[in-house]
């Protein structure tokens, strides 16, 4: 596919460049802050854009770059970058959208397999989420929540975690080995304990409802 990069750190941005390469990907644009992805005449061809989320032109300056390009070219997929996994800037991400949108930490995806399964989901209309992020939110619920996800079988809880990082079912089935079958079973007692209205199976809007769920009581230590 055809990516666009916005990286202030020449190193890491020439490594994204060789990972890219050595997976068949184009690269079409390589800046080094957002205001030169977002004027690159390349970039509107991009399928991904991958952004650096501290950068210039602002501290945060790859989540404001994320949504003018959402906002300018809809059709671009937003891989977003931290050496972090921090919830408020889950929350901001969540705010420009939750389909073609991922947030990662950049140590984990240092590899071609995992770069390319991350962009290949992104460009696929996914939300992908860093996995350790996602199993926190999980694992520290407050209030009323923390009672119903006690309800939680261990399996439900494995796949809720999986849920939360924007697996499909045929993902999650993968991933733990089990049928889709199956999986279709322990989401929808998953939703049902969690008093998820059954209306909201669609997969983007079943993530952002387990994750609205998840964060509305939970404080970062």
């Amino acid at each position: 596919m055809r990516v666009a990069i916005a990286e202030d750190g020449a190193l890491f941005r020439e490594g994204l460049v060789m990972l890219l390469d050595a997976a068949g990907h184009e690269v079409v644009t390589c800046v080094a802050d957002g205001d030169a992805l977002f004027d690159a005449p390349t970039t509107p061809g991009a399928d991904v854009a991958i952004l650096d989320i501290r950068m210039p032109p602002e501290p945060d300056g790859g989540i404001t770059t994320a949504e003018r390009l959402r906002a300018e070219y809809p059709k671009i997929g937003l891989l977003l970058l931290s050496h972090y996994a921090e919830t408020h800037y889950l929350m901001r991400i969540l705010d420009i959208g939750t389909e073609s949108i991922g947030y990662r930490l950049k140590e984990k995806i240092a590899s071609v397999e995992v770069l390319t399964d991350t962009l290949t989901r992104i460009h696929d209309g996914e939300i992908v989420i860093e996995p350790v992020l996602a199993k926190r939110l999980v694992e520290r619920p407050r209030g009323k929540e923390e009672k119903a996800l006690a309800a939680l079988t261990e399996r439900e809880t494995e796949v809720l975690k999986l849920m939360a990082e924007g697996r499909s079912n045929p993902g999650i089935a993968n991933r733990l080995y089990i049928s889709p079958k199956a999986v279709e079973k322990h989401v929808a007692s998953i939703l049902s304990k969690l008093g998820i209205p059954p209306e909201d199976t669609h997969h983007h809007r079943r993530v952002l409802a387990v994750l609205t769920y998840l964060r509305a009581h939970w404080t970062e230590s």
